[in-house]
């Protein structure tokens, strides 16, 4: 039998007994006078708990159950177990949905949950950042109202979301984002909005890359292939086919250097290619470069080395050099005959190695500077162009100084010449002791001075 129905009979049966009890005792009038209190006091009793209850069910939820005894108390208290268990599996249902808004927050990508008509529902931090929007402000606001680039317009009026629309934005300049909605439920669509910028940059560097490539072959192929048709088709005295033998052999060194620098700068960005690293005595070095330097630039330069403190260094010695050589010869190129360059090597207190290039030439304005070790990036096109190089020794550089964790400081002022800085960590640079030469090509760890 169930609780409620055994609490129940408890008072009921309770007034029976006592009516039968004042009927024995005093008579039937007073049986029925005690049966019809008892009946009376019941459902009072009654009336009250369901006001009670009543009252507690127009109450804010969090109002607590209210108590009672009997038959009353069985129903309160699974009525209160209910109430209990309704309220834990809001708790969870409420945490979930926090859990999944902060999941949602942290996502680098934006988020709107958009209706039918495409007012805003819902969007997470990022996408306000992205689309410039206050949600606080915004919710319930067509999104179109807010954007309207046409971009953005045909794309959400045509209905057709298979690919993304690529739209610059309006809030921060320089930033490009992808936009794309994914229709879910019955009446709802989700957009979601990403920074695209560096992926851009990117692709527009292939881009760059493949036509500079393109163009910096293209010349000279051409100037080889008019020679040699001139070659097959015309009988020309031995001078002027020495004359145009010279100057194939020109274009096509000038296409080798390309195709050398190229497979370099291949290397250097290989994952696959881990960094030998070596203990070798730079002195030894500077001197090979000087070397280079003064036949690179046939007595047109004076060039000058300065050595200020023997070192041992830790690196690739091979890299280093392609890196110093090619700052070397950038200066050689853009310095007029009759200028001076200068090579230097110092150890500074902190222990870091600085080799620089210092020079007299034409100098380069500050807002090309930052630029200067992309690929192909010329500052004078023309005057480059002439002066024979393949517009890939500065981003040789950098990359041979990325694996050094070694940094290039640049210094010009147009007609006041340069001075291109490297400078190593004081963790790869040791000074040398005195009447000590560091084994060439060894691999041996140098322990350093200072941490860098």
């Amino acid at each position: 039998m169930s609780p409620v129905v055994i609490a129940g009979v408890g008072a009921p049966l309770a007034v029976v007994v006592l009516a039968a009890l004042a009927g024995f005792l005093f008579g039937v009038a007073w049986a029925v006078a005690v049966l019809a209190a008892g009946l009376v006091a019941l459902v009072g009793a009654n009336l009250r708990q369901l006001d009670r209850l009543a009252r507690w069910a127009d109450a804010p939820l969090d109002t607590p159950v209210p108590e009672a005894g009997g038959a009353w108390g069985v129903a309160l208290s699974a009525l209160y177990r209910r109430v209990r268990s309704r309220a834990s599996h809001h708790r969870d249902l409420a945490t979930t949905i926090e859990r999944f808004h902060s999941a949602v927050e942290a996502l680098p990508d934006g988020m709107v949950i958009l209706d039918t008509a495409n007012r805003i529902q819902w969007a997470n931090a990022r996408a306000q950042a992205h689309l410039g929007f206050d949600l606080a402000k915004d919710s319930g606001r067509p999104l179109l109202n807010l954007m309207r680039q046409p971009e953005v317009v045909r794309y959400l009026e045509t209905g057709d979301y298979t690919d993304a629309v690529v739209i610059d934005s309006l809030r921060d300049a320089g930033t490009t984002l992808s936009l794309q909605v994914v229709p879910y439920g019955v009446e709802e669509r989700l957009l979601i909005s990403r920074n695209i910028t560096q992926l851009e940059a990117v692709a527009r560097m292939r881009r760059d890359f493949i036509a500079n490539v393109s163009h910096e072959l293209k010349t000279p192929l051409t100037v080889v292939a008019g020679f040699l048709e001139t070659l097959q088709d015309l009988d020309l005295e031995p001078r002027q086919r020495t004359r145009y033998l010279q100057l194939m052999a020109e274009q096509a060194k000038s296409m080798q250097r390309l195709v050398d620098d190229l497979l370099t700068l291949s290397a250097l960005e290989s994952e696959q290619n881990a960094l030998t690293e070596t203990a070798f005595d730079v002195v030894p070095l500077l001197l090979e470069v000087s070397a280079d330097a003064k036949a690179l630039s046939s007595g047109r330069h004076t060039v000058a080395l300065d050595i200020g403190e023997p070192a041992v260094v830790l690196g690739n010695r091979d890299e280093l050099a392609s890196a110093f050589g090619n700052l070397v010869s950038n200066s050689i190129r853009y310095t007029p005959d009759g200028g001076t360059i200068t090579l230097a090597w110092h150890v500074d207190e902190d222990g870091r190695g600085t080799f620089s290039v210092a020079d007299t030439g034409i100098g380069i304005a500050p807002e090309h500077v930052p630029r200067l070790t992309e690929r192909f990036y010329r500052v004078d096109r023309s005057r480059s162009r002439a002066t024979g190089g393949t517009g890939l020794g500065l981003a040789i550089v950098k990359h041979v100084l990325l694996r050094h964790q070694a940094e290039l400081d640049v210094m010009s002022e147009p007609g006041a010449g340069s001075t291109f800085g490297v400078v190593l960590p004081a963790r790869r640079v040791r000074r040398a002791l005195p009447g000590e030469s560091a084994p060439e090509s060894v691999p041996a760890p140098v322990p350093s001075a200072t941490s860098s």
